[in-house]
């Protein structure tokens, strides 16, 4: 099967992985067209990345969450910022697992899983 079809387990995943961050940029309002780049770039890595490592394609959404917080905090700054420390200085959530399945969102000060990666919205709306 082709890496490129649409039915195969390695797009889906990709798709998978686009969906869920463009979903947690669109809760926090910026999903501006030159941050839907940043997603896409990081898909079109990922894509090379997993069709040399294929039983790494559980693992794209939270690589994906982590290239797009990378690519924000060089560009515009810290994203997403923690909605459950209502005090101090602002910080950005961290995607736990670095590298596993079912990534999720956590506050690293409270020790806090905040939510599921693409479901921000639950959280912030």
């Amino acid at each position: 099967m082709n890496a490129s079809d649409p039915t195969s387990p390695l797009e889906q995943a990709l798709h998978q992985a686009r969906a869920l961050i463009l979903a947690d940029l669109v809760a926090g309002a910026v999903a501006e067209a030159d941050v839907v780049t940043l997603v896409e770039d990081s898909v079109t890595h990922r894509r090379w990345w997993v069709e040399q490592w294929p039983e790494g394609a559980a693992y794209v959404s939270g690589l994906v969450a982590q290239d797009v917080q990378d690519a924000l905090l060089e560009k515009y700054g810290r994203w997403p910022l923690c909605p459950a420390c209502g005090s101090g200085e602002p910080h950005a959530l961290d995607v736990e697992p670095e590298l596993g399945e079912d990534p999720h969102w956590v506050c690293g000060k409270a020790g806090i899983v905040v939510a599921p990666v693409g479901s921000l919205g639950s959280v912030l709306g």
